[in-house]
Order: C-alpha cells, then structure tokens, then sequence
C-alpha cells in the first residue's frame, strides 16, 4: 500500500441477508490520518459496513480492501493491524482495567517484552492510567468505553473503528470522548467512525458519507456538505401550520430551499435572502447551517 492509498476502499459493496438488503452497492474511500465519519439513522447499514471491513460479514457482492488487504480474504490480516471499538461493551467485570486491556494484547500478540509498556501506553492515552487497577464492575458508563478505545489501541493499529462510539452516554460523558477521539486522529491515526449523531459528525470528522438505505447519498468535509446544499445560514419561522405553509410558498418563489424542522420551518442559503423576503416573511431565528440540514435535505430523514 502507497502512502497516497486509502486506508480503506469499498467498491459497489452490497450486502443482503435474505430478502433483506442491508449495504446497497455501497462506494467509499477513507484517506489515511484522517477522521472518516458514517453518518446516518439507525437500520443506514453503518454497524454492517463495519462488520464486513473486519470479516465478520461477507459481502454479497463488491470488493473491500482494509490497509492494502482484500477482505475478506486476508481479513485476519487486516484485523491484526487495526484496532476496534464495538457498540456493544464486552468486559471481564472480575478483572482490572490493565488485566483487561493486557489479555487483549496476549490475543492480538504483542510481543511478550513489550506487552507491559504496551498495556500502560494504552492505558495513559485513554486517560485511564489511574483506574488501572481498578475491577470493571466499579467503572461508569464512559470509563468502559475509554477502555474499550484503550483496548482497541494496545498494539498500536494504524487503522481504529469506532462503532457508534458514545451511543447511550450523557452530553458530559460523551463530549470526554469526544476528546479522546480528536487525540486519536491529532496523533495520525486513521479512524472511521459510524454515528447517528449530527455533532460527533461535524465536530470530529475531516470528511463524511452521509448513508441511507445502505447508500451513501453524497460525501466531503462537512463544509463541502454545507456549502453544496445548504450554504452557511439559515433561518427559521414558527407559526401555525398556514403560517408555515405561507413561508413555504415564498420561499419556493425565491428559488430558496425550506424544510419542515418540527413546529418551525427552516430556510436554507438565508444568507441568499433579500431584503423584500425577509420583509414579507417578518421575524425570524437566525442560525448557522447544520450537517442535519443537508441530511434531511438529502434524505427525508431526522437525525438526533
């Protein structure tokens, strides 16, 4: 693998399971060094995607290369040079957080020399070196995933997975992951990251797929995103539903976008407005455009 080469490559990835087709010819690139989110609603074929980028899942048609390995030919190879970060929590609750994360390095075969110092750098770069010791059972919800993420880097992988990394924590929680994630790529990690949440995605990642159905529907930094379909401002109007049907309408005329956003609606590009329509409009809530106007732009669909 080139250092220009993708760390990871899907090609027209299609995954069925019966009747069902969860990855529809799926197409992404992931640049190395970089945060690459997935970003979409629950059933999108985000947790799928990830489970055929280990070998955990076949595809049904397409091709898929992890860090220069056809997968899932040379999947065990692949696995062995990239770290994963689960949604669901799997820990031994009798044992430490350093006995938890050293038995992982024995199965991912660190060097026995190594190992130690191995296990501690884990530990320190998850800010868990002080809960070392400590069994499972006395961690919160967030410590488990730090030492999930601990985990997943004790052999030093190129390549880190994060599976709808902060799903079920609290704001607080979630935002000291959040941290720890943008300490991951500042290091030159490579992350891919699935996510059902609008903010993880803009904040974190350098680029986004945004998927639906098991499709990406388009992809590019979030300010790509923004600025090819919903510009930098937006504004929005609330009222009863023939207000709101009445904004609708004039904003049609104008050439504008506007989307239902619950009992408001939401006029894209309002940096694009002029001053007869604000006029005819009235007041408004400005606000900055947002990686969820362009998904439901693009999809129908609401995001947390």
């Amino acid at each position: 693998m080139t250092a220009d080469s993708p760390a990871v490559r899907l090609v027209e990835v299609v995954k069925r399971f019966g009747e069902l087709t969860a990855v529809d010819g799926l197409t992404l690139e992931v640049p190395r060094g970089t945060c690459f989110g997935l970003l979409g609603p629950n059933g999108a074929g985000k947790s799928t995607t990830m489970r055929m980028i280990t070998g955990q899942a076949h595809p049904t048609q397409g091709s898929i290369e992890v860090l220069g390995y056809e997968v899932p030919r040379q999947a065990k190879l692949a696995r062995a040079a990239m770290g994963v970060v689960p949604q669901q929590e799997w820990l031994e609750e009798q044992l430490t957080c350093r006995e938890n994360v050293m038995v992982w390095a024995t199965l991912l075969r660190v060097p026995r020399a190594r190992r130690a110092a191995a296990v501690d750098r884990a530990l320190a770069v998850a800010h868990l070196t002080d809960r070392a010791d400590d069994r499972i059972k006395t961690l919160s919800g967030g410590m488990k995933r730090r030492l999930l993420i601990a985990r997943s880097l004790v052999h030093d992988p190129e390549l880190i997975l994060l599976d709808e990394p902060t799903v079920g924590l609290d704001p607080q929680i979630r935002q000291e992951l959040w941290t720890l994630i943008d300490d991951l790529r500042n290091r030159g990690k490579t992350l891919l990251m699935s996510t059902h949440y609008i903010e993880e995605a803009q904040r974190l990642a350098d680029r986004v797929a945004i998927v639906n159905a098991g499709r990406v529907v388009a992809t590019g930094t979030p300010l790509e995103l923004l600025t090819a379909y919903a510009g930098t401002e937006a504004m929005e109007y609330y009222g009863p539903p023939e207000r709101l049907a009445a904004v609708e309408r004039s904003v049609a005329a104008a050439g504008l976008t506007a989307r239902r956003n619950g009992p408001a609606v939401s006029v894209l590009r309002a940096e694009q407005m002029t001053s007869a329509l604000r006029d005819e409009l009235g007041d408004g809530h400005r606000r900055a455009a947002t990686l969820e106007d362009v998904f439901v732009l693009l999809t129908g669909e609401e995001l947390e």
